[in-house]
């Protein structure tokens, strides 16, 4: 991390410019040079460090899902264009279509520094075959979230290394992720809940970082066995789980067969969400009710 002592002095500048906004600003103008993420959450990071210079773009738009996005031919122009192009670094989309841009050097993944977990899950497949390699979920954990506010920052103050506006934004975006991070443990410790079953593995990163052992529905990116059903129904009555979670881009139906057998409820929630901050807290309460 950069100096810690230097950003929190830097914290009042960066409120006094206007602070750190949690959507993009509706006064972009085409004029403006222009960032690309690859999601909506790293547009909500980029866009608290750089406030309104830059039009912040978004490849996968709202309500969209990263498995089934294809650019439009303006998108891929304009990531040509763009100064630079923030992305996870580890979705399969973001590999097969930033290597096709021409100037590599402005494609920053965020994902570097942050302990990577193996596994398999639908976003790793491509054209219809399965690729088995890294979950790429690490925007859903705070303390994930801070190594990759400091990867952007740091391409960002290469490339502008005389604003103290960026600085300010970064020392406020790191001590709000920080009270974010240290507010989830805290709820956490006080709840009993120690575990909980999604759909989609989205939370593992999450779910590592704070104790909690996330039990996914899906099978390797496939709809799960009847026996397996059977073994997630005997589970959740086990260990008391009333709740179970599906992300708004999957079908809810099988989540509905198991809400059914235990007498429970569906929880729809979004981990693409451009609000993090926001969502994190949502998706914590949710998990712990």
């Amino acid at each position: 991390m950069l100096n810690l002592r230097r950003l929190i002095c830097l914290v009042c500048v960066g409120l006094m410019v206007g602070g750190i906004p949690y959507s993009c600003s509706e006064r972009h103008t085409e004029s403006q040079p222009v960032l690309y993420v690859s999601i909506l959450p790293l547009r909500d990071i980029v866009h608290r460090l750089v406030g309104d210079d830059f039009r912040v773009e978004v490849l996968v738009p709202a309500g969209a899902s990263p498995e089934t996005f294809e650019p439009s031919a303006r998108q891929f122009v304009e990531l040509n264009r763009a100064e630079m192009l923030f992305n996870v670094g580890l979705i399969p989309f973001e590999r097969a279509l930033l290597s096709k841009v021409e100037d590599q050097r402005k494609i920053v993944a965020l994902s570097d520094g942050i302990e990577l977990i193996e596994g398999a899950c639908g976003h790793n497949h491509v054209h219809g075959e399965e690729a088995h390699g890294v979950d790429p979920h690490v925007w859903t954990s705070p303390r994930a979230l801070r190594q990759m506010a400091e990867n952007a920052f740091r391409s960002i103050h290469r490339s502008y290394p005389d604003s103290t506006k960026y600085e300010a934004n970064y020392a406020a975006l790191q001590l709000a992720l920080q009270e974010l991070d240290e507010t989830v443990l805290r709820k956490i410790a006080a709840s009993d809940r120690k575990s909980f079953i999604v759909y989609h593995p989205a939370l593992t990163y999450y779910a590592r970082d704070y104790g909690l052992k996330q039990v996914s529905i899906e099978e390797d990116g496939k709809e799960p066995s009847a026996r397996r059903m059977s073994r997630l129904i005997e589970y959740a009555r086990k260990e008391g789980i009333k709740h179970i979670f599906c992300q708004k881009q999957f079908p809810v139906s099988t989540v509905q067969i198991i809400t059914d057998d235990i007498d429970g409820e569906v929880v729809i929630f979004d981990p693409l969400s451009e609000d993090v901050v926001d969502n994190i807290l949502k998706i914590t309460d949710l998990i712990l009710q």
